[in-house]
């Protein structure tokens, strides 16, 4: 079965076509400045050239509809027709607490979606314009939800119930959902076939590191705690995120210092983490450059992801009694030696030694740590597209 999977974000739109009996990528696509002048796609299929469209697309329904057209391109000769798609996976970031699990997307799935609107005001929002144009554009292809937050709804009420009045919890939802799910349910599945061990039997840490970053807690195949929480703002530093910081800062600036709450939300998610501390930028790259040229901030900034980071490995090595294996995975975790050196700097107790030789491969599956190391270390290059494909041929073959 060849399956279309949709990741639809407020003014963009990734896809992939995959052929679900080799679990090849036929073709990956990426459609940007959907609404905004400029609009444009491009596709790319392995050993031809790239296919671009430049042509004004003022909604999700028409960036669809252009995807449907370049799929079956003379050009790329990927599919003859639309009639060779069976299904199509979407990406979903909430589900709230009804989701547990991919689900089979109807017209009740779809307003649940609707409900947790207020959870996800960015990005549930263009997930549904997504499905929605599908489901008009593909009337007779069964499709699925693939929620971002299922993963972690494994999580016991003590990681997941906030300390805070019982009744905000029961009255509005506020609890910690955890993101990155599709991510850390790919690794450490895929860390298990690895390591040819059964995931039941494994405790794992998995570092979800790029521009947003998460890790979780990955007991016996299950989620049992995330650093994520009733948003993606808390947790460890990020790119441009805070992380988990004290709440009272917000109300200190806006007494003390007349900041408004939008004030405080663009400063949180868009003017900190690394970004703030450094000065420099969110992307890691250049602020280890400018590091390395002696810049004492950007330095900080790195010291400061590091530290959070290393000390959430132990926290959850804590929680868990000891822990197997820790799998770095997404742009920085993949692709960053100096990172993942840094983040496990001081960790040794916990039975690892790095090989620093396999720790400067990037971008493939490599063990990190020496043979005689008790505890695995591994980087793994994360796939959600394909875990959201594999979720939605299996619900879909029982139809």
């Amino acid at each position: 079965m060849k399956t279309l999977v949709i990741n639809c974000g407020s003014s963009s739109l990734k896809y992939q076509l995959i052929d679900m009996e080799t679990e090849e990528s036929l073709v990956q696509g990426l459609v940007e400045r959907i609404g905004i002048d400029g609009s444009i796609l491009t596709q790319k299929v392995e050993g031809k050239n790239k296919y671009v469209i430049e042509e004004n697309m003022p909604n999700h329904k028409t960036a669809i509809k252009h995807v449907l057209n370049a799929l079956v391109n003379k050009e790329h000769n990927i599919i003859e027709s639309m009639d060779e798609i069976g299904a199509v996976g979407h990406r979903v970031v909430h589900g709230g607490e009804k989701y547990s699990h991919s689900v089979i997307i109807d017209n009740e799935v779809l307003e649940s979606i609707r409900d947790c609107i207020s959870l996800a005001p960015l990005h549930n929002p263009p997930n549904i314009i997504g499905i929605e144009a599908c489901r008009e554009l593909m009337p007779n292809t069964p499709m699925v939800a693939v929620f971002d937050t299922a993963f972690h709804q494994t999580m016991p009420k003590e990681a997941y119930i906030c300390p805070l009045p019982y009744e905000l919890y029961e009255k509005y939802g506020i609890r910690k959902y955890g993101f990155h799910g599709t991510s850390h349910m790919y690794v450490s599945q895929k860390i298990a076939e690895v390591m040819g061990k059964d995931i039941k039997d494994l405790k794992i840490v998995t570092c979800h590191l790029g521009n947003g970053c998460s890790l979780a807690a990955v007991k016996g195949g299950k989620s049992i705690d995330t650093s994520m929480g009733f948003t993606p703002l808390a947790g460890v530093m990020m790119g441009t995120r805070s992380g988990s910081i004290d709440p009272s800062v917000i109300s200190f600036l806006m007494e003390q210092y007349d900041y408004t709450i939008n004030d405080i939300d663009e400063i949180l998610n868009k003017k900190s983490g690394v970004l703030g501390i450094s000065g420099v930028s969110s992307d890691f790259r250049d602020v280890l450059a400018e590091s390395e040229k002696g810049n004492k901030r950007a330095k900080l900034a790195l010291d400061i992801f590091h530290y959070k980071v290393r000390a959430q490995i132990a926290a959850y090595a804590g929680i868990m009694g000891g822990v197997d294996v820790i799998v770095f995975t997404a742009g920085i975790g993949e692709n960053s030696a100096i990172t993942r050196k840094e983040c496990l700097r001081g960790l040794e107790f916990l039975g690892f030694e790095i090989d620093d030789e396999r720790n400067s491969i990037r971008g493939k599956i490599q063990e990190i740590s020496t043979d005689t190391s008790k505890v695995k270390v591994y980087e793994i290059p994360t796939n959600e597209e394909l875990m959201i494909a594999r979720d939605t041929v299996k619900l879909v073959s029982k139809l």
